[in-house]
């Protein structure tokens, strides 16, 4: 799977009004990437149980969409 530069642009922050940092919210670039749906609300329970796993889940799914 190839690194692209898009893919750092949605790892490091999401372009809305003022950048906001996927790595710090990682719910949040998850539900830029896939919308509302069972990855999002993975990705809030892996964060809540441990900040670690929600930012690896949150860059799994960053990379591999």
């Amino acid at each position: 799977m190839p690194f692209t530069g898009s893919d750092i642009c949605k790892i490091m922050y999401v372009p809305l009004n003022s950048p906001h940092f996927a790595i710090l919210l990682p719910p949040l670039g998850v539900f830029l990437e896939r919308g509302c749906n069972a990855d999002f609300f993975i990705n809030i329970l892996l964060t809540i149980l441990g900040y670690i796993p929600g930012i690896i889940h949150a860059l799994y799914i960053i990379l591999k969409y």
